[in-house]
């Protein structure tokens, strides 16, 4: 099995293994047998003849705790012994997320959380607000969030707004600099003129272009040929449609579209438009102001017609050539794909600049229709997945009407 290929469990549980066990190699003596018996674990510890005592006890009785035992090769629990599980109460859950948050680093921790969720079945104790106080707060975890949110009681809503404020304000932080700077480079070179006024006219660009005009004896440069942007940088230039598969595997890629569609409405020449779908379609655009709305204005799970989408986003374009349309979903359509085809072959013809991503999140490749995947290439639309640190230069590269950057692990090219 390749990294590519491991769950972000398995792959996360692997390094911790490995990170501990090269220390116990480098260390002596006591410290050795120290740090196999945490990576060993299990009540013999494998012959180790090592007791565990304070915080190492209880690093092990947190580990304990969820996987019941010893670890396998792959970082799943041997022997899932539930009577020293966590138990269904919430106050008991809560503590071991105070621990783990007190022994371990985030990273872990987040790990850790998503393994309870998954192995446990705790999505039901998300409801309460005391444990929601007590999770580390990822996209993950938003995901599950909105996953619930129609079983959510009133008592706990505020609560899981906040959590999810907590991280959309976070990932805008970390990605809205990066995005708008891309996206305004692009902007500026796609609205380029040649006869630009006075105001407008990009001194850097023009010099450049008529170097070969240079005149020694005056020590100038005669400008021949003028490159500006003239009035079109203060209007719209461009049209983006984020079209986002809202079923319940596209969970991540749903909260990082959302910070995206805030950061792009943000941007006067954009005009940004957030469509959701699962077998009906919802349009959030005028929730856009605020990332956390529209997220709570989605719902995660259902069925899946991206054609009905498409007709829907089809139906909003009025300016092909300076359209994006950025479809975002794992492509296992449950409407009509003969249709849905036809519609892509339409808006590329049209002028439309159509991308589309598998997902959009930190994960690998993803579970995807391969059939429609290879359909839409054959369009000269390929579908990849892509990072969030990737989108910025994939959206830039469709308002250039340039090659897509598309990674090497892409599916197809």
């Amino acid at each position: 099995m390749t990294t590519a290929d491991k769950t972000a469990t398995e792959a996360a549980a692997e390094a911790a293994k490995e990170a501990v066990a090269e220390g116990a190699a480098e260390a002596g003596g006591d410290e050795r047998l120290r740090r196999w018996r945490l990576v060993l674990g299990g009540g013999g510890a494998d012959g180790t003849n090592c007791a565990l005592t304070g915080r190492d006890a209880a690093m092990d009785g947190a580990l304990t705790a969820l996987y019941g035992g010893a670890a396998d090769s792959r970082g799943r629990g041997r022997g899932r012994d539930r009577s020293a599980g966590l138990g269904a109460s919430a106050p008991s859950v809560a503590r071991w997320l105070g621990d783990i948050r007190s022994y371990f680093p985030s990273s872990v921790v987040q790990v850790m959380q998503r393994d309870a969720i998954d192995r446990l079945g705790l999505s039901t104790l998300l409801l309460e607000p005391e444990m929601l106080e007590a999770v580390e707060a990822d996209v993950y975890l938003v995901g599950t969030l909105l996953s619930l949110n129609k079983a959510m009681p009133e008592t706990t809503k505020e609560t899981a707004r906040a959590v999810v404020r907590k991280v959309v304000d976070q990932l805008e932080k970390k990605l809205a600099t990066r995005t708008r700077s891309t996206l305004t480079g692009a902007l500026d070179r796609s609205a380029r003129v040649s006869r630009p006024r006075h105001r407008d006219i990009d001194w850097h660009r023009t010099i450049r272009a008529n170097l070969k005009n240079y005149l020694p004896e005056f020590h100038t440069v005669v400008p021949e040929r003028l490159i500006g942007y003239g009035r079109a940088s203060q209007s719209v230039k461009k049209e983006v449609v984020l079209c986002i598969d809202q079923s319940g595997s596209m969970a991540a890629s749903v909260v990082y579209a959302s910070v995206f569609g805030a950061v792009l409405s943000s941007m006067r020449s954009i005009s940004t438009r957030l469509v959701v779908f699962d077998t009906s379609v919802v349009d959030l655009t005028d929730q856009l102001d605020d990332p956390v709305d529209v997220l709570f204005g989605t719902q995660l799970g259902g069925g899946t017609d991206i054609n009905r989408a498409l007709a829907y986003c089809q139906s909003q374009i009025t300016r092909p050539a300076d359209t994006v349309v950025v479809l975002i979903s794992d492509l296992y359509e449950g409407g009509i794909r003969d249709e849905m085809l036809k519609r892509v072959a339409a808006m590329k013809a049209s002028g439309v600049q159509f991308v589309a991503l598998l997902a959009l999140s930190d994960e690998g490749t993803p579970a995807y229709d391969r059939e429609h995947a290879a359909a839409l290439a054959a369009l000269g639309a390929p579908a990849f997945a892509c990072t969030p640190d990737l989108f910025p230069e994939v959206m830039a590269a469709a308002i250039e009407k340039r090659p897509l950057p598309i990674p090497d692990m892409a599916p197809h090219r």
